[in-house]
This record gives C-alpha cells, sequence and structure tokens, in this order.
C-alpha cells in the first residue's frame, strides 16, 4: 500500500513509504515527524490522517500479564535475593505465573485476540508484560523476545504496543536489556524510529503518549504534550497510575515520591493532563477500576486494567457500585505492608484528591478489554476472565 510520509531531519524530506495492509479500514497513511536537533527523542506516527476528525475505530488492550512458564528454572534458575523475605514473595508469584499461564491466561489471551475486527488499528498492553527477576541479562532478553513472540502469533499484522513496567525492568542487567530491546521492537510495530521509552503517536486526530512510569522524564513528557496539542482525544498509555493508588504502595503512581521534585512534577502534569481532559490508560495495581478526577480547570478519567488471571474466581466480575466516597477505603483496611511493617498514614495525600473524585468503580477482576473511539464517545468493553459476552461497558467520555 502506497503511503506518503513526511520526515523533517534538519530540513523537510518527502518520500513515499510502502507498509503492509491491515484492512481497509485501518491504516490509510502515515505522517512522520521527528524533531531536529540534539534532542531528536519526540516521534509521532499518525494512522488515518490528522485531517480524519470523525474517525471511528477500536483498539484491543491487555493489562498487566506478567508472562511466565513452568518449570519457574526456566526463566529464573539464576534469581537470588539478600533479603530472604522478599525471595521468598517473589517465588510465590513465579509459583502463580506458572498457575496462571498454564492454563487460564492462554484462554484470556485467545479471548483478547478474538476482539479484532476491521475497526481494530492496535493492540495496547499496560506494562508488566513479563515476571522479570531472571537474573542474568540474556535470560531477560529471552523471556522478552519469547512474550513478544507469543503474542505477535496473536495479534500477527497487528500493531502491538507496550509500556515499560517494574516488572519489564526488574532484575540483573534487566534495564540495560529492556532499552535495547523494546525501543526497536517497538519501532518495528509502529514502522517509526522510536528512540526511547517515552514516545508519542497518532491514530488519526487522537493523541497516544506511552510513558516510561519506571523512570519518567519530566522533560519529554512536556514535550510530547506540546507536540500533540490539538488532539481530539489524549489518551496517557502508563503502567502506574495518575492518582494515589488505594492499596499497600499508595505512592507507587506517576511522579508519587515524596521529594519536592516529585510533588512539582506530579502537580504540573496533573494539571496538564486536566487541561487536555486526558484519558489514562494503566494497570500495575493488579485492579479493574476507573477513577475519574475533576480539578486544575479540566478533568482525568483514568482506567486500571488487570490481566493477571490469578485464581480463578477473578474471571468473575461482582459488578461494584459506582461510589467516589470508597476512594481510598481499601487501603485504610490494610495493616501491614509485604514486609511486615506497619501501613503508613497518607491519609493527606488522599485528601488532597478525594474532593475532586466524581466516580469511582473499583474491583479485583482480571480480564480483556475493546476500547471503542468516536468523535461523540469513548467507551470500554470489558470481558471478565475470557467471557464470550461483554461483562461490563465503561463510560470513559
Amino acid at each position: 500500500m502506497r503511503q506518503f510520509c513526511r520526515c523533517f531531519v534538519c530540513a523537510a524530506l518527502c518520500f513515499l513509504l510502502t507498509v503492509p495492509t491491515l484492512s481497509a479500514k485501518r491504516i490509510r497513511y502515515c505522517e512522520l515527524i521527528q524533531e531536529a536537533g540534539p534532542a531528536k527523542r519526540c516521534s509521532v506516527r499518525n494512522f488515518g490522517g490528522s485531517s480524519v476528525r470523525n474517525l471511528d475505530y477500536s483498539v484491543v488492550i491487555l493489562g498487566d500479564t506478567h508472562y511466565d512458564t513452568d518449570p519457574p528454572e526456566t526463566y529464573h534458575s539464576n534469581y537470588r535475593d539478600k533479603e530472604e523475605w522478599l525471595e521468598r514473595v517473589r517465588r510465590a508469584e513465579f509459583a502463580r505465573n506458572a498457575l496462571m499461564w498454564s492454563e487460564r491466561c492462554p484462554r484470556l489471551l485467545d479471548r483478547c485476540a478474538s476482539l479484532v475486527d476491521s475497526s481494530t488499528v492496535m493492540a495496547l498492553q499496560t506494562g508488566d508484560l513479563i515476571q522479570g527477576d531472571c537474573g542474568k541479562g540474556e535470560v531477560h532478553r529471552k523471556m522478552l523476545d519469547d512474550v513478544m513472540n507469543a503474542f505477535k502469533a496473536k495479534f500477527r499484522s497487528l500493531p502491538f504496543v507496550t509500556v515499560a513496567g517494574n516488572h519489564d525492568i526488574r532484575g540483573t542487567d534487566a534495564r540495560k536489556v529492556y532499552d535495547e530491546y523494546m525501543p526497536a521492537r517497538m519501532s518495528g510495530e509502529l514502522g517509526i524510529p522510536v528512540q526511547g521509552t517515552t514516545f508519542a503517536f497518532m491514530v488519526g486526530p487522537d493523541a497516544y503518549i506511552v510513558v516510561d512510569f519506571t523512570h519518567p522524564d519530566a522533560a519529554e513528557l512536556d514535550r510530547l504534550l506540546k507536540k500533540t496539542k490539538g488532539a481530539r482525544h489524549t489518551f496517557v498509555l502508563v503502567h502506574g497510575p495518575v492518582f494515589p493508588m488505594d492499596a499497600a504502595n499508595c505512592r507507587w503512581f506517576l511522579f508519587g515520591g515524596k521529594s519536592e521534585a516529585q510533588e512539582a512534577a506530579r502537580k504540573h502534569f496533573r494539571a496538564e493532563f486536566a487541561k487536555r481532559k486526558a484519558i489514562v490508560l494503566c494497570g500495575h495495581s493488579h485492579a479493574t477500576a476507573l477513577t475519574e478526577w475533576k480539578g486544575d480547570g479540566g478533568v482525568i478519567t483514568q482506567l486500571e486494567m488487570n490481566s493477571v488471571w490469578a485464581r480463578e474466581k477473578q474471571g468473575t466480575y461482582p459488578y461494584p457500585a459506582d461510589n467516589p466516597d470508597a476512594y481510598g477505603r481499601f487501603r485504610q483496611n490494610i495493616k501491614k505492608m509485604p514486609d511486615g511493617s506497619a501501613v503508613k498514614d497518607e491519609s493527606a495525600l488522599f485528601d488532597e484528591y478525594r474532593p475532586g473524585i466524581t466516580r469511582y468503580i473499583h474491583s479485583y477482576t482480571a480480564g480483556s478489554f475493546k476500547m471503542n473511539v468516536s468523535r461523540k464517545s469513548v467507551t470500554v468493553d470489558f470481558y471478565a476472565g475470557d467471557s464470550e459476552e461483554v461483562t461490563y461497558t465503561y463510560i470513559i467520555r
């Protein structure tokens, strides 16, 4: 399929690019924009064309997957930890992963792949693609390669986009390996030179900003927000939430640290996301939860997504009520941290956000997701476990 591309590197160059045809309703042409100069890191790809303001399409999504296998020695034979309690916790995770990937998660993955239709432009995954904890860089690379190849076998020619999660970079040399491996894979998926783990692309008139939650780059994120200004919808794809987590480790959210710099970045990007009426697609919490917050002159709508089907009962949705007053209450019932220490009082942090919470629907159900995007609305159909029918539809916009 003949497609026109533009590449600005010091000077504008126009050339013809051939890309695989996915379907008549999918990628129509691609526009490639790259900043010139030493900070040449902002890449934007356009599916469908920025002039197509009324483009309707869908995206299939997986939350955390923690890909692993049995026996644990396949990827974890070199894993050791100095902290006895931590090694115990992680080896329990290996066992959990082996069990769920022996049968439940393959069913979930098949169901997600079956949601693809002629309107689908890509598949997204919200980080923690793998378990990590390999003990050697070459084993970590193999784990990444194995999962990417396995998932691509399901999604085939559909672009598959993932974002860095804490497990994806956890272990000996894991950060180095991920930084070498994943930008190259994302370049192949999107057809653009992705040079880092924070980048952006366009789907028609909509901006998708991919943020490395594990090593957030505030300057790059600001640059991407400016580069995509004027988008119809702004989607932020990030592993960790942008709001304090309703969990023991509540500060494990984007710019959630206590330092002065982290506090400043948190408030700055909260305001920037709110102005853009950002839709945040994230994971990390192993929960499926909708949180909407109004403040800073705008609104942020966040959907946490979970595909860690650790127990069979997590394939059944309890249909929780929309209860903004419940935000932060799950954490209040937790008495100890994973290392046995007491849970710290973070009521002031939650009190900062609670007045602006207008919607909150929380469960620990696992499944797959299909986002439907149009000029008038954005909805996400949730399929609990490997359900054949839509379990619940989240009205995002």
